[in-house]
């Protein structure tokens, strides 16, 4: 009897698993997550462009100068991480990810939640030496491995 009782037990949360599952969803245009100065939340949410941006540029002469670099395209185990670092003098003012891993619903899910927080941290910090976010370790790894390319391209 008892045997009988763990067995039903057992199968009607077997189903109940299976009928929580979500269907996978097509891809759709993947946004741009930033950390954009000036926004209420921390991060904004816009189309990309198709033109690649230029890998530095500068809007006034000077130490105080503030512009935006982009550091090298990083290839994880999920797909490539790019960010684009802007910055006065030598301080980071916004990081904006210009590409993540966004092919599957999962790592729109996981990244839409990690990127925000990557950011923040970085401008925080700044620097690249920051952790990662449990659950994105690759994008985070990615993420820490462009952001330093793109401080030290500012370097020069």
């Amino acid at each position: 009897m008892r045997r009988a009782v763990v067995t039903s037990a057992a199968t009607a949360a077997g189903v109940v698993l299976l009928l929580s599952l979500k269907p996978h969803e097509a891809a759709g245009p993947a946004p741009v997550i930033g950390s954009g100065a000036g926004t209420g939340s921390g991060s904004d949410v816009s189309q990309p462009s198709e033109a690649p941006a230029p890998s530095s540029s500068a809007s006034a002469a000077g130490t105080g100068a503030t512009r935006k670099v982009n550091g090298d395209t990083v290839n994880t185990r999920y797909g490539p991480v790019q960010v684009q670092v802007t910055l006065a003098g030598s301080r980071i003012t916004a990081v904006d990810v210009v590409k993540y891993p966004n092919s599957e619903r999962r790592d729109r899910e996981i990244n839409s939640s990690a990127l925000p927080v990557l950011n923040q941290e970085a401008i925080s910090a700044q620097s690249a030496a920051i952790d990662v976010v449990s659950g994105a370790t690759y994008t985070s790894d990615g993420y820490v491995r462009s952001l330093q390319s793109a401080l030290d391209r500012a370097k020069g």
